[in-house]
C-alpha cells in the first residue's frame, strides 16, 4: 500500500497526496541546503569526540547511533538543523541552536529523509549565546530559546519564512528580497515586550515533582539517565512529550506580574494537608484539582490590570476551593474566580459547567479601540500588544477605502475580533467559524461595541459545498487566518474561482502558507486550477518570542 503521505522536517505536518512530490523533495531541500560552518578545534578541556566511521553521499545514520554534530540552522518547532562533518544527512535535534557542537543520540529515522536526534551535550556554546534568565527554560519546552539572543532568533524566523516562500512557495528569491522597495517580503516586524507578554497561561497539577532528564558520562560514553522524579504533589507546565508528567515551576516570566503572583499563592498553599486538596492522576483518574488557568485583561476605564483565575476540577466541591479562593483574592488585581468541572478522563481545561465562585464571570481588554469580554474559555490574541500590531497590519493590507462601501469575507474568524476591526471603514462583514462557542462570542462582541454590519455564521470552512458564497454578495476583500493546516482545497478552488479583488491572509504556520500561496498565484496542475493572484507583500511578525512560531500578514491581488 502507498504511504499516505510523507513527512517534512521543516514543516514537521504530514504532506497529503494532494501536494506534488516535487514540492515534498523542496521542502526537505531547505534543511539540507543550509550552509556549512568550520566546526572550531576542541580545547583540552573538552571529551574527545565518539569514533568517526566513513562517511560520505550516502551515509545513513543508525538508530541509538551517537553522534557529534554541528547545527547549522532551525526549522520547525525550533528544532536545530544538524549535520556530520562531510555528511549532508539532516538530523532534527530539539535543543540545538545555530553555530553549536554537540553530541547527540539518534532517535527516530524518518523513512530515510531525515532523523531526529536527542541532545546529550554541548561540545562548544552557538552563536550569540546568553544566559537564559529562567531556569527551566531548556527542560519546559515553552520558551526554548531562551539562550539564544533576541535578535538571533528574530534573524532564523525570518530566514526560514524566506526559505520556505523561495523552496516550497516558488517565489523567486530576487523579487522576494529585491533592494527595491517593492520587494516583497518585508522585515520581520519584532517584539517590543519579549518578556511577561502573554495574557493567558495553563498549569497543570501532576501527583509527581517531575524536575528535568539527566545525562551521565561513563567511560568516555554519554549515556541516558533516569528521569528525576520525587515524591511530592507538582503544579506546573507539562514536560515535552509527556501527558503524564509535571514539571514544577515556581515562577513563569512570560506571564503578567499579577498573574506571576496568583501561581505563588497558590503554589504556597494548595499542597497544605488541612486542605485535603488532591491533584488528579491520570491513570488512576482519582483527585480533584486539574488545571490552574490564569488570564489578565484590562479595566477599559482605568486601564489597571484584571486578573481572571480558573481552577478546573474533576468534580463540583466549591468547599473545597473555598481556602484558595481567599487567599488570591487578597491580590487587588484579582476580580474573578471561576471553577471549570471536567469529568471526562481526558487532559482538557475546557469544563462541562461553568461556575463563578468570586466577582465577575468575565474579564475585558481593548484590541484597536474595541472592547472584548473574555470568559474563562474564550479565544483572545494571547499577546495582546503584539496583536494590536498584527492588526494594523491586517488593516493597512486589506487597504479599505473608508467610505462604506466594500463587502469583507472573514474566513476562519475565530471571536470576530479581525472582523470588527475592519467593519468600522465596511459595508459589512461576513464570518465563518466552525466552532459555535466563538460564533456566539462574536456576536456579542459585536453587540458590545455596537457594531451591527456584522454577520458571524457557524460552519466548516473544510466542508464547503457549490452553495458556499450564495448567502452573501461577492466580497470585495478576503480575509483568511487558518489554523496550522492551512486552507483546504475545497476553500482554494472556491476563491480562485470568486476571484475577489484582494486576499489577506493571515498565517501562524508559514510552511502551509507557502504552499496555499502557491496554489493561490501559480495554480494547481493535477487539479486543474489556475492561479491568478500576484503576491505583494509577505511580512513575519514575531508574536511570542523564546518560542519558533512565526506569523505572517500576505497580500495578494488579483491578476
Amino acid at each position: 500500500m502507498a504511504a499516505a503521505g510523507a513527512f517534512s522536517p521543516l514543516s514537521g505536518t504530514l504532506l497529503r497526496r494532494r501536494i506534488p512530490l516535487h514540492h515534498h523533495r523542496r521542502f526537505l531541500s531547505i534543511a539540507a541546503a543550509a550552509s556549512e560552518a568550520p566546526a572550531p578545534a576542541p580545547t583540552p578541556s573538552q571529551p574527545p569526540p565518539p569514533p568517526p566511521r566513513p562517511r560520505g553521499k550516502g551515509y545513513f545514520p543508525k538508530k541509538n547511533e551517537i553522534l557529534e554534530l554541528t547545527c547549522e540552522g532551525l526549522a520547525f518547532k525550533g528544532k536545530g538543523v544538524c549535520k556530520v562533518d562531510g555528511s549532508s544527512f539532516v538530523l532534527l535535534c530539539d535543543g540545538a541552536l545555530p553555530g553549536e557542537r554537540l553530541v547527540a543520540r539518534v532517535r527516530r529515522l524518518r523513512r530515510g529523509a531525515f532523523a531526529e536526534a536527542a541532545k546529550l551535550k554541548t561540545l562548544s556554546p552557538h552563536h550569540d549565546a546568553v544566559e537564559a534568565p529562567c531556569p527551566l527554560a531548556a527542560d519546559c519546552g515553552g520558551c526554548k530559546s531562551q539562550s539564544l539572543a533576541y535578535s538571533a532568533q528574530i534573524h532564523h524566523k525570518y530566514v526560514q519564512v524566506r526559505d520556505l516562500l523561495v523552496n516550497f512557495g516558488k517565489f523567486d528569491p530576487r523579487k522576494l528580497e529585491s533592494s527595491d522597495s517593492d520587494a516583497i517580503l518585508k522585515p520581520i516586524v519584532p517584539c517590543d515586550e519579549i518578556f511577561r507578554y502573554r495574557n493567558k497561561m495553563e498549569f497543570s497539577f501532576g501527583t509527581k515533582r517531575w524536575m528535568k532528564r539527566e545525562w551521565k558520562e561513563e567511560k568516555e560514553e554519554v549515556s541516558k539517565g533516569e528521569e528525576l522524579e520525587t515524591d511530592g504533589y507538582s503544579l506546573g507546565l507539562h514536560a515535552p512529550g509527556f501527558f503524564d508528567k509535571v514539571l514544577h515551576v515556581e515562577t513563569c516570566l512570560l506571564h503578567s506580574d499579577p498573574a506571576d503572583k496568583v501561581l505563588a499563592v497558590v503554589q504556597g498553599s494548595w499542597t497544605d494537608p488541612a486542605l485535603g486538596l488532591t491533584p488528579y492522576d491520570v491513570y488512576k483518574h482519582t483527585g480533584f484539582l486539574k488545571h490552574l488557568m490564569i488570564r489578565t485583561g484590562r479595566n477599559v476605564s482605568t486601564g489597571a490590570p484584571e486578573v481572571m483565575v480558573n481552577f478546573v476540577t474533576s468534580c463540583y466541591k466549591p468547599e473545597l476551593l473555598v481556602p484558595l479562593v481567599d487567599r488570591i483574592t487578597k491580590i487587588s488585581e484579582v476580580v474573578s474566580v471561576v471553577n471549570n468541572v471536567n469529568t471526562s478522563v481526558g487532559n482538557t481545561s475546557v469544563g462541562e459547567q461553568e461556575y463563578t465562585l468570586y466577582g465577575k464571570p468575565t474579564i475585558t481588554e481593548m484590541l484597536r479601540g474595541l472592547t472584548f469580554q473574555i470568559s474563562a474559555n474564550s479565544f483572545f490574541q494571547t499577546n495582546t500588544k503584539q496583536a494590536d500590531v498584527l492588526y494594523k497590519l491586517i488593516e493597512d493590507s486589506a487597504g479599505l477605502k473608508g467610505d462604506g462601501s466594500e463587502i469583507v469575507l472573514d474566513l476562519f474568524c475565530g471571536t470576530g475580533t479581525i472582523g470588527l476591526t475592519l467593519a468600522r471603514s465596511a459595508k459589512h462583514v461576513y464570518g465563518y467559524e466552525v466552532v459555535p462557542e466563538a460564533i456566539a462570542d462574536a456576536q456579542k462582541n459585536a453587540q458590545l461595541n455596537g457594531i451591527s454590519n456584522a454577520t458571524f455564521v457557524q460552519g466548516d470552512l473544510n466542508k464547503i459545498n457549490v452553495t458556499f458564497g450564495k448567502e452573501f454578495p461577492k466580497p470585495d476583500i478576503i480575509i483568511s487566518d487558518p489554523n496550522r493546516p492551512g486552507m483546504h482545497m475545497k476553500l482554494i478552488k472556491w476563491l480562485l474561482e470568486v476571484k475577489a479583488p484582494r486576499i489577506v491572509y493571515v498565517s501562524c504556520n508559514p510552511a502551509t502558507c507557502a504552499r496555499d500561496l502557491d496554489y493561490l498565484c501559480h495554480g494547481v496542475e493535477e487539479k486543474g486550477l489556475s492561479g491568478c493572484y500576484e503576491l505583494k507583500h509577505v511580512i513575519p511578525v514575531d508574536m511570542f518570542p523564546h518560542t519558533p512560531h512565526i506569523e505572517c500578514v500576505c497580500l495578494l491581488e488579483l491578476c
